[in-house]
């Protein structure tokens, strides 16, 4: 079978894991298993790009953020690396609550590549290779290597494909296209036909970007700057970030800038019929922002630098494909940008991705046995859902490669968990975005307490070194001590403690009360403790806020604890995996179509499944329970 395929040279060596691709879903899926022992080899196209940011400079937000944070406590090298070699962090939507709280850095682009591409390299496991994948070599629906486009075979006992936008690209920009990977890269032009042999369905997919400008062309006396803060991570185990930070600007569109935006429509790609891929609702592109809502007045812009040493400027707010004289038409309407130069034109990309209805949980092929799919290529958007797609394929190409059962976090455990069940229970029909509402247990899955959810699970599967995980048992005991000496601690209305009370516009003390009962209000902070209790621990600003939410948000984290014990009851009823859906003749024939399709893990999972009814959960869950009785009869 294998001199079926077109190659002129075995390379001697044989790989436990390959990865196609070295974006950001490709570096967690090559560094994940290296780390856990195994030989690993990563291909990209070009070594100049590794871990290269083709859209914004940027990193987090509420629901991406959450993302961030878990790639941290599970192992991954996402959240460091941004921490290194950011310009800027700061935290969102502090006026709610910390359910959608979320941190969103600047990246210094050049530097993130770099210190990416230096860690992969000095991995010990993995080797690095600039080669163009082309072939994937399957025997018996059984993965068994990759074939480049210089004729190496290379063999791999799993294979993870993380190409991103690369198969079959496409840049558009105004009338001119032009088959291209993101930036202009080279694009894989192969790999697609060689999915579709195996008998994926592609679909075509496309996002875009905005033009970057020269910093010297900008008026930032006509914007409002937003500055950074100090004191934030998003590795729980960095040091607080303390180094200068570079700001950004916010900018609006106005009526001008939609009048000529509206003036040139049919020389829009988006309009003219030259693009076909379907784009992402939740990140449009400004012509269809202009055109779908002509009663906004403005819409927001938000200047982001792309490094320290460089002028370039993303304006995030402004994808589009529409031609450069129009770009520069509508930039000249804009406060700040009327005399903008472009350096880089925004453009329009489409390209090749899977179906993920295709997919299992631990992000495994349906179709065929140790071939894994993240990023991207599964029908996402977005740096941070591909990295936590990428992490999770590596670790479980990994954990089959040694025998061990996946890891597959749940909707109550992980953003991530969320995010995967999701794209292969519901699939998507545009690039999926991750955001807070999509989480129904999103006040458990909080930014904040990510180590606390997962770090366990890293440390376990060796991602987490001995010293960091030490550092997170210390934190959850000063968490557990402090909550106990505030549940214990009694403070009395003494006139003093009342007239403190007042000063923070406070309700009355009119009796004893636990030292926890007063930071339960909500004009009380962690530290104003100090007054009533001055043996108050002196802890972390991360114990203090873990302790404010803990105690502030009780009633309702509790309530959400009782509703996933009622949902984990669901997921732990799990279906075997030769069950027959034919055979269910009390269920309609489209819940028994989508049922056989999907092949759900649990009860809880073909729950979710668009079609599927409560009466058709019903008849499975009824037959479930019957062939348990069988079982135990037959013992």
């Amino acid at each position: 079978m294998e001199n079926n395929y077109n190659y002129n040279k075995k390379f001697e060596k044989e790989y436990d894991v390959i990865v196609i691709g070295a974006g950001h879903a490709g570096c967690e899926a090559s560094l994940a298993p290296a780390r856990m022992g195994l030989d690993v080899l990563t291909l990209t196209v070009n070594l100049d790009h590794v871990a290269f940011m083709p859209c914004n400079p940027s990193l987090g937000g509420p629901g991406k953020g959450h993302i961030v944070r878990e790639i941290d406590a599970l192992g991954g090298e996402m959240p460091r690396n941004m921490d290194e070699t950011m310009l800027q962090i700061r935290m969102l939507n502090t006026a709610k609550g910390p359910a959608v709280h979320g941190l969103r850095g600047q990246a210094d682009k050049k530097k993130y590549h770099q210190r990416m591409k230096q860690i992969l390299e000095e991995e010990p496991n993995l080797d690095l290779k600039q080669e163009i994948a082309e072939t994937l070599v399957v025997e018996d629906d059984e993965i068994k290597g990759v074939v480049t486009k210089t004729g190496i075979l290379f063999k791999g006992k799993k294979v993870v494909i993380t190409t991103g936008t690369f198969l079959k690209g496409k840049v558009i920009i105004g009338e001119a296209t032009f088959n291209a990977g993101p930036n202009q890269q080279y694009p894989a032009n192969k790999l697609s036909g060689s999915l579709e042999e195996i008998g994926f369905n592609l679909r075509r997919f496309k996002t875009g970007t905005p033009p970057r400008i020269n910093k010297r062309s900008i008026d930032f006396s006509k914007m409002h700057e937003q500055e950074g803060e100090k004191g934030l991570t998003f590795s729980f185990d960095s040091p607080p970030f303390e180094r200068n930070q570079v700001s950004c600007y916010l900018t609006y569109t106005n009526d001008k800038t939609h009048e000529v935006i509206q003036d040139n429509k049919m020389r829009t790609p988006l309009f003219s019929g030259v693009i076909d891929g379907v784009g992402p609702r939740y990140c449009p592109s400004i012509e269809d922002k202009v055109v779908r809502f002509p009663d906004k007045g403005r819409h927001q812009l938000f200047l982001e630098p792309e490094g320290e040493l460089t002028g370039e400027y993303y304006i995030s707010g402004l994808s589009t494909s529409m031609p450069e004289d129009v770009q520069y038409e509508i930039l000249s309407t804009i406060p700040g940008l009327e005399n903008a130069e472009i350096m880089r034109a925004g453009y329009a990309i489409e390209y090749d991705c899977i179906n993920p209805n295709d997919l299992k949980l631990n992000l495994e092929t349906k179709k065929v046995d140790g071939l894994f799919s993240a990023g991207q290529i599964n029908g996402t958007s977005g740096y941070e859902e591909a990295a936590g797609q990428g992490l999770i394929a590596g670790i479980n190409a990994a954990l089959a490669l040694k025998g061990k059962e996946p890891l597959i976090l749940d909707r109550s455990e992980a953003y991530i968990g969320v995010l995967i069940d999701e794209l292969v229970t519901k699939g998507t029909e545009e690039p999926y975005r991750m955001m807070t509402s999509r989480a129904e247990y999103r006040l458990l899955l909080r930014q904040d307490n990510a180590d606390l959810r997962l770090k366990e699970i890293g440390y376990e599967l060796g991602l987490i070194s001995e010293e960091r995980y030490q550092m997170f048992l210390d934190k959850k005991k000063d968490i557990e001590r402090t909550l106990e000496f505030l549940r214990d601690y009694q403070v009395t209305p003494t006139p003093e403690n009342r007239e403190k009370l007042k000063s923070l516009d406070s309700g009355a003390l009119k009796k004893p009360v636990k030292l926890a009962k007063i930071l339960k209000r909500p004009e009380v902070d962690y530290d104003d403790l100090k007054f009533f209790a001055p043996e108050l621990p002196e802890v972390s600003r991360e114990v203090k806020d873990q302790v404010s939410i803990q105690t502030k948000y009780k009633g309702y984290i509790d309530r959400q604890m009782s509703q996933v014990e009622q949902f984990k009851k669901m997921e732990d009823n799990l279906i075997p995996e030769d069950i027959d859906y034919s055979s269910l003749e009390n269920m309609r024939l489209e819940a028994r179509e989508k049922l056989k399709k999907i092949k759900p893990r649990s009860l809880g999972q073909a729950s979710r499944i668009s079609g599927v009814s409560p009466a058709d959960i019903s008849v499975l869950m009824i037959y479930l329970e019957q062939e348990e009785r069988e079982n135990k009869d037959e013992e």
